[in-house]
């Protein structure tokens, strides 16, 4: 076994491979817990994360798409350690060594940062996303896609995992296939997010499949959805609509704690 993905709640997930061990979006909000959102909102959590953040292992890093309070929660800023760096964007990256995160790294679209190992080494490119539509994308965090590249000790790239991030369907994200044409795995942030009731801020279930194909991952694993009180389109309805496209054998679903291995080019399927 080379690795493993683990599925902790919302967009929070585990991945070890090749001897690195990193974390995305971590929420560690309890049900009941109110993740602040700024603007004066909240959104109220439905659910436990699958652990702790004390039953983590220790981390290489912590990828943030962006700094909202369902990605990055008050439990997290009291318990993770501060040394661990923290690779998101750069507005967050600025707040968050202000508050003592001083490892923080913060990258504009396309930019890199990599990580070097015994066994080999992991890039993380920022890649283009969407938060909201016309104006109001100006009132939401500054938000980015994840590229993670793991490659052995001469460079060869042994598995690809994109992690879309909290993004609408948008004309930005076709250069992501485009840059990245063979994608082994994909974690897609769902949910039908609206703010105000009425404001889409992440993908629903008929563009959640819409970005299943324009990426064209070899799998897809959904997250972020039916979790707080902000969701408004259940894993169903993305599990419809990949079925109608023909796209429904390219995703595993994961329940919160699983866990599934990660082998070279692909993630395994029971």
């Amino acid at each position: 076994m080379r690795g493993s993905l683990r599925f902790i709640g919302n967009a929070t997930v585990l991945i070890r491979y090749n001897g690195f061990t990193l974390l995305t979006d971590p929420n560690f909000l309890h049900r009941g817990q109110r993740a602040h959102l700024g603007c004066g909102l909240f959104s109220r959590r439905l659910t436990d994360p699958a652990v702790p953040i004390s039953a983590l292992p220790p981390l290489d890093a912590v990828v943030l798409s962006h700094l909202h309070g369902d990605h990055w929660d008050r439990v997290t800023h009291r318990e993770l350690d501060r040394a661990t760096p923290v690779i998101t964007t750069g507005t967050a990256a600025g707040r968050l060594r202000r508050r003592g995160f001083r490892h923080s790294v913060g990258l504009a679209e396309w930019q890199h940062h990599e990580l070097r190992g015994p066994q080999g080494g992991v890039r993380i490119t920022a890649l283009p996303a969407r938060h909201a539509a016309g104006p109001a994308e100006a009132l939401l965090p500054q938000v980015i896609g994840m590229m993670l590249e793991f490659t052995d000790r001469r460079e060869r790239v042994e598995l690809r995992v994109h992690i879309s991030g909290d993004t609408l369907l948008d004309h930005r994200l076709t250069a992501i296939p485009r840059r990245f044409p063979d994608i082994h795995l994909a974690i897609a942030h769902l949910g039908g997010t609206r703010l105000f009731g009425t404001l889409l801020v992440t993908m629903d279930g008929e563009q959640g499949a819409s970005w299943v194909a324009l990426i064209n991952p070899h799998t897809v694993v959904p997250v972020h959805y039916a979790e707080y009180t902000a969701s408004t389109s259940p894993l169903d309805d993305f599990r419809h609509h990949v079925e109608q496209a023909g796209l429904a054998d390219r995703v595993v679903y994961l329940r919160r704690g699983e866990t599934r291995e990660l082998a070279p080019h692909h993630l395994v399927r029971r």
